[in-house]
């Protein structure tokens, strides 16, 4: 039975555009969710250690066959070179999956090449020689946990500014989460300081609490027992899944009461694509059951 869609125009709307993500290894998976989802859908293509060039760039491309847009990660503390980083970019552009990229600084402590953060590729001035366009930057709503908050706002400053000197687009991602105080207060700040750039705030798909809790601790994501029970599970459930349903609804409601600007959605789909393709089009239903 297909779920009905929200009663709250806000939170319908919130849902217009959104975005998703995948890895290299999920090109089945796209090609199962891809029918459900609207053309030119957003799709986030990680750079994970584990993903060399050859998994990475036909992920971008079949995302591109499919009829959606490819915005593929990279990952600068991986970066062995320069070479490296071009090489990346012009199998991009061949495969015409290069005008839409997320600039993040990584996992490693140490850097792998020259670039120590996602400001370091920017500034190279390589991204807007091989033709993007647009180039997503992080942001973290509830802080990161080894880098300290004003560090954090002095990067997304620069790197917003950076990119308004090259004549490129500006998108802030952020990090997922389950608690929307923290989130609609780091929305403010960003516009308090200026920052007009669209955001997509990160939440996760549908998944299996276990899981989500799991991914929770790894990204230092704060999931106490309040904080989740109000997100919608519970902690004695471990077994049970939970969707964003209630977080999206709340955070619509919050965000129509202030001027937030251009701010939309990126799912992380730790419960596959599949999944959260089908909760998305239920959820963006109209009443005739067509998707909008």
């Amino acid at each position: 039975m297909e779920t009905p869609a929200p009663a709250d125009p806000h939170a319908a709307a919130l849902l217009a555009g959104f975005s998703l993500e995948m890895t290299g290894k999920d090109v089945a998976g796209l090609a199962e969710a891809a029918p459900l989802l609207p053309a030119g859908t957003r799709v986030n293509v990680t750079f994970l250690g584990n993903e060399d060039l050859g998994m990475r760039v036909p992920a971008a491309a079949a995302v591109r066959e499919h009829g959606l847009l490819p915005v593929p990660h990279i990952s600068a503390r991986r970066l062995a070179s320069e070479a490296q980083l071009e090489e990346f970019l012009d199998e991009l552009r061949r495969v015409g999956a290069h005008e839409h990229v997320f600039a993040v600084g990584g996992d490693p402590a140490q850097p792998e090449g020259p670039y120590a953060a996602s400001l370091d590729v920017i500034r190279s001035g390589l991204l807007r020689e091989r033709g993007v366009r647009e180039v997503s930057i992080a942001g973290y709503p509830e802080g990161h946990p080894d880098i300290p908050d004003d560090v954090l706002w002095q990067a997304l400053e620069d790197k917003v500014a950076a990119l308004e000197e090259q004549g490129l687009g500006a998108v802030v991602l952020t990090q997922f989460g389950f608690d929307v105080d923290p989130v609609v207060g780091w929305i403010d700040e960003v516009r308090r300081r200026g920052i007009r750039a669209p955001i997509r705030v990160g939440v996760p798909g549908p998944a299996g609490v276990k899981r989500l809790l799991a991914f929770a601790t790894r990204f230092g994501i704060g999931a106490n027992a309040m904080i989740v029970r109000k997100y919608g599970f519970s902690l004695t459930n471990l077994m049970g899944t939970a969707g964003p349903e209630a977080f999206l609804a709340d955070r619509a409601a919050r965000l129509a009461e202030r001027d937030a600007g251009e701010v939309g959605v990126h799912f992380y789909t730790f419960g596959g694509l599949p999944a959260t393709a089908e909760w998305v089009r239920a959820h963006t239903a109209d009443t005739t059951g067509e998707a909008r």
